[in-house]
């Protein structure tokens, strides 16, 4: 035995005794992966759920929840378009993802046990999508079916930016470039929804408008899609079926025309009507809930307010199910959380104080 193959057994005999010494990080057995597809997940929002293990997450406000135990944890994404931002929360502490990153590895030690794990898409839709693929948790580890929520009502929000939540963590400028400070979950409908124990819908896009906004969409050619331009997919709305509908548009188009040095549209009041007539038809027997403010625009243009008045009366005067809320406070640019939080506070204040929310045992939450 020549000395180089001698000197060459006795570093393979010691790298095998090394091996044996420490098999679990010398062979790291794959991590466990739970498929988007698996029924234990739970899924509150309106998905592209055409293929089951890839649903896409399209619009502000959707959840996804499971348990898990185990001390690790990543949350996988696929194919993305535009900005998809997240709250992951485990065990009420949160960090914000990106679904562009593909992979969210939990950045938070684990302790043993049980864990709960909710994932809230904080930014809107027409911002971007992205197809959710499932969770890794650690070798070995448990999932379960997280318990059933105990909802006092179904609450569906219709609006634009301020229901969105766009901007609200911005600093004093608003910003669309970096969608991450565009958080629906501490929007002023997210947050009137948890209080009142309501299981929340949205469906908002920014720079939309009743008859013209910022964007091409029209409110009553887009509430009701399962993406908000350029696919014509529409959701079932027999399915989910809301209690209460709240309807919070009109600034755009007021803003919109402005900056075009044009007059406010004449047929605003017209096609209000008409698209909350459609709302009624989808879900006639929702309480329907006309919002006006949030924004120096939905608060104080003349005629959007002249407008939106004679509106609301022409749809009061033939359906009792129908009823409105004006906000008292608004902003210049768009509301930052606190602004939402004093919206939410108001609105959660008038809705408790509403007859027909006594089925739904709102005095007791």
């Amino acid at each position: 035995m020549n000395a180089a193959f001698k000197s060459f057994l006795i570093r393979a005999l010691a790298g095998a005794f090394l091996l044996l010494l420490d098999p679990v990080s010398s062979f790291a057995a794959p991590t466990p992966m739970l498929s988007a597809s698996d029924s234990r997940f739970r899924y509150e929002g309106r998905f592209d759920r055409a293929d089951p293990a890839q649903p896409v997450v399209i619009w502000a406000g959707d959840r996804i929840s499971v348990d898990f135990e185990g001390g690790a944890l990543a949350v996988h994404f696929g194919p993305a378009t535009g900005q998809s931002f997240f709250n992951v929360t485990v065990d009420g502490v949160t960090a914000v993802a990106s679904g562009a990153d593909g992979r969210f590895a939990w950045p938070h030690p684990l302790a043993p046990g049980r864990h709960q794990l909710r994932i809230v898409k904080r930014s809107e839709a027409d911002a971007g999508h992205v197809v959710f693929r499932g969770i890794e948790v650690a070798v070995g580890a448990r999932a379960w079916a997280p318990a059933a929520p105990a909802y006092k009502l179904r609450l569906q929000f219709l609006g634009d930016s301020i229901t969105a939540g766009a901007n609200n963590e911005d600093a004093e400028v608003d910003q669309w470039e970096d969608r991450r400070t565009h958080n629906h979950a501490l929007s002023y409908g997210f947050l009137t929804s948890q209080e009142l124990g309501a299981d929340h819908r949205a469906v908002a896009v920014s720079g939309m408008g009743i008859g013209e906004g910022f964007v091409p969409m029209r409110v009553a050619e887009t509430w009701d899609k399962v993406y908000p331009r350029d696919r014509p997919e529409r959701v079932d709305r027999s399915v989910w079926v809301p209690d209460v509908v709240a309807v919070n548009f009109g600034e755009n188009d007021s803003a919109f025309p402005r900056t075009e040095g044009r007059p406010f549209a004449k047929d605003f009041a017209v096609r209000y009507v008409a698209f909350i007539r459609s709302v009624r038809a989808a879900w006639p027997k929702a309480q329907l809930v006309l919002l006006r403010g949030g924004m120096s625009g939905g608060a104080n243009d003349p005629d959007l307010r002249a407008a939106w008045e004679a509106a609301v009366q022409e749809l009061e005067a033939d359906d009792p199910r129908i009823s409105h809320f004006v906000f008292n406070h608004w902003t210049g640019h768009h509301p930052r959380v606190a602004d939402h939080r004093v919206m939410a506070a108001e609105l959660t204040g008038w809705l408790k104080r509403q007859p027909w929310m006594a089925p739904f045992r709102v005095g007791n939450h």
